[in-house]
Order: structure tokens, then sequence, then C-alpha cells
């Protein structure tokens, strides 16, 4: 049996929107409107649901007033995977979502569920507010797909997470829009479903509850329940799912690890304005009439442009240097500095246990920075190949942009560097008792 729990296939959604009409001119072409005013009303009530002809999704011609909110939208989740969803506002991310809990219906295509589906999208809708916040608590809850029993199981669990236990007995008409929010994601994030559907809840309530919200997430992605993840918030996205895609104007425009689709995510809007510089540029001159010259440096997922990256990214660059001879055992040296000029560490590829064996012709190497430990800012690489260790290189490429860090850290520590350059990644955990270097109660203090 397949282990695929969602599938799918060619999903389209189409809207009629909604035209201005043209104003009469004159006194006469007004009243002439009021009389065709019924008719004319009647006609446009008749045709909401039709549309004129069957254009295809390929280029057809679209009847006006038609807005596609997806287009031919096909992927798979797999038992227990965390799939987030990125894309900008209007993508088409919460119709897809939609179209997922059975909201609203496709206007094409197929989808195969497997499992009980529960959906976070508007958290805190449909509260009586004549209701006490427990009362709505059991009615929301039930809307949900809980039983009572349920509910009564996690009736604390529940107030507490949300943090309005000293008014969960007081009509909810009195609730603050943010007390709303939070007892209603309280209240979907207690479900147990197999499948578990997330339209940026993240971004309910205040700071603290914030973080309270990102625990419950990572508790839930890692307990093996299938989630569907939407969230500007990449740093989340990053953290939370195994796999993301990316859509743009209603379509999947690309499908990967979540960590390489945040960086594409990125560079689709990237704004470094050096684009994509030529490496002839950045030849030291004594070097051109050389045996071997670098020819180009390219990045393996982004192509012609400078990458923009999330802090922790990976990044491949294929080095492709042009040589007149064949030589075996060359070696490779590369720096990465930032913008003041700082020289930020680097690497002998002969150190690393590689040897560089060239030939006539175009050469192709590839060369993998891990984790990059860098905090936001541009940074630049210095590149050279010569024959050995301690001879004179070939050629040097000098100070060539190599990628711009952002910051995508939801809690913005890292805003004008106030921590430096370097961006360490830790873990953080409290001793247990029987690993105490002291040998004592761990809620003892020593004075």
């Amino acid at each position: 049996m397949s282990d695929t729990i969602i599938k799918v296939e060619n999903i389209s959604k189409r809207y009629r929107i909604g035209l201005q009409e043209k104003k009469a001119d004159t006194f006469a072409q007004q009243m002439v409107n009021v009389l065709k005013y019924p008719i004319d009303n009647f006609k446009k009530i008749k045709s909401l649901g039709k549309f004129q002809g069957e254009p295809s999704l390929t280029g057809g011609r679209e009847e006006e007033g038609v807005h596609w909110a997806l287009k031919d939208v096909s992927f798979e989740v797999k038992q227990g995977e965390v799939l987030g969803i990125i894309g900008k506002n209007g993508a088409g991310k919460s119709t897809l979502l939609k179209i997922l809990s059975k909201i609203t219906e496709p206007t094409s295509g197929r989808i195969e569920m497997y499992g009980r589906v529960a959906a976070l999208l508007e958290v805190g809708t449909g509260f009586h507010p004549e209701l006490t916040g427990r009362e709505n608590i059991y009615m929301n809850g039930t809307i949900l797909g809980m039983t009572k029993k349920e509910i009564d199981r996690k009736l604390e669990e529940i107030i507490d997470f949300s943090g309005v236990e000293k008014y969960v007995d007081t009509p909810v008409k009195f609730y603050s829009s943010g007390m709303r929010v939070r007892l209603g994601f309280s209240v979907a994030a207690h479900l147990d479903p197999e499948i578990l559907i997330i339209d940026e809840v993240l971004a309910v309530g205040d700071f603290e509850f914030q973080k309270r919200c990102l625990g419950k997430m990572e508790e839930v992605a890692g307990g093996g329940r299938t989630v569907l993840f939407v969230s500007h918030n990449m740093g989340a996205v990053k953290e939370l799912c195994h796999n993301a895609l990316i859509l743009e104007k209603g379509k999947v425009v690309k499908y990967g690890t979540s960590e390489l689709m945040v960086a594409n995510y990125y560079n689709r809007d990237q704004t470094i304005e050096i684009g994509k510089p030529k490496v002839e540029d950045y030849h030291q001159r004594t070097f051109k009439g050389s045996e071997v010259l670098i020819h180009d440096i390219k990045f393996k997922e982004f192509g012609e442009n400078i990458p923009v990256i999330p802090m922790h990214s990976n990044l491949e660059l294929i080095l492709v240097v042009e040589s007149k001879i064949e030589f075996r055992g060359a070696n490779f040296n590369f720096r990465i500095g930032n913008e003041e000029g700082l020289n930020l560490g680097g690497r002998f590829s002969l150190d690393d246990g590689f040897k560089v064996d060239l030939y006539p012709g175009i050469n192709e190497f590839s060369l993998n920075l891990f984790e990059i430990p860098l905090t936001q800012g541009k940074y630049f690489i210095t590149f050279g190949v010569n024959q050995s260790e301690n001879t004179i290189a070939w050629d040097i490429i000098k100070d060539y942009p190599l990628f711009e860090i952002i910051n995508d850290n939801q809690f913005n520590f890292f805003e004008n560097r106030p921590w430096g350059i370097n961006h360490f990644k830790v873990d953080w955990r409290k001793v247990d008792k029987n690993e105490s270097i002291y040998g004592i109660e761990q809620d003892k203090r020593i004075l």
C-alpha cells in the first residue's frame, strides 16, 4: 500500500470578479439605465455561475471578469510529512487550503485524501459573543470535529494554553480581539486528526503567545501527523517543514526541501543591485595571459542570480576553469570576506584532501558550503587556482560578490548585528538530575 496520504492532481479554481460599469453621460441615458436595471440585474445574477465557453488553461481566450486563483496545481504528500506552502499574498495559498478543507470546490481537478482532516484557517471564527469562553470552547470544538469527551479531557489544557483562564467564564463579547483569536487557536491546536491544515496561525496574539504557538506546531509536526503549513514566517517553515512548494499566480513554480525553497522564494524578488557580475571584471590583471583561468562562478540552484539566502543555508558553487594544459594535483583556495573587507575564513582544497585535475578546455568543479554561520549582510569571495599550496597562482578572482544573507529569524535578534558577524547554531537543554555535576536536586540552589 502506498504511503501517500494526500494526492492533488491538476486542481484549478476560477472566480468571476466584478467590473466597473460605464457611467451614463446624459440624463436620458441615466433614465434608460434606470428602466433597464431590473432586467440587467437579473441577467447578472443568472450568469454568476456560468462561464462563456470553456477557455483552456494554456492560453485560450479568457472571458472578461474571470480570475483563475489556481491553475493546474499538482503535488503529493506522504504519511507523516510536513509540507510548507509559501508565496506572496494573492498567490493562491488560502484558496488551495480551502479546497483541501472542503470549504469550496475546485473548478477542475481531482483530490485524494485519506484520514480525518482538521483545518486551522481563520481561528476564532464562529464564536458566539453571548456565550462564555468555556461554552465557546465546547461549541467551536464540536464544529471542528471533536467529541464532548475529547473536549472534557482537554478542557483545562486548552484554557491554560490560551492564557485567558481568568476570563473563561465571561461572555466572549467582552474579550479583546487578541484574546478571542488566542482562544480559537487553543481549541484548534488541540485537535488530533491524521491531516492538519494550518494557514498563517503563527501571526496570532502577542510575542509570548507566538512562541507558544511555534512550540505547539513543533509538537504537532514531530508527532507523526501529516501537516500542510502556510506561513510568511520563513524561519518557521524551515524549522517545521520537511519539504515546501512555492505558489506564484496560482501555479506551483518550485518544489523541494524547505531550506532550498525558502532560499528560492527570497531570490524570486532579490534586490541586490549588482545582479550577476562578469567574472572577467574581477580577474587580477597580471593573470590574464595565464595557462589556467577561472572562467565563471555559478550557483547550482540560482543560475545567473547572486543568491539571497537565510541564515544557516547550504550553498553549492560551480567553479568553471578554463585550461590550456593538462595538470594533475592542482590546488584551489578561497576566502570569504564582508563589506568591511574583514576576512572571515577560507580553505585550501589540498587541506581537504581534494586534488584538482585539469584537462585542456573547460573544467567544472563543485564547492559546497554547509550551514553558513553568518548574520545578515553581503559577502564576497576571493578565489584562486595554483599548482600547489606554495606556488604562484595561475589565476585569482578577487572580492567577487558571493551571496547576501537576510534575517529570517522570527524574533529579530540579529537586527543591525548586535551579536556580531557569526550566527552560532546551538542547542539548549536543562541538565537532568542524574546528570548533575554537583549531584544535587535541581530545584536547590548553591548560594
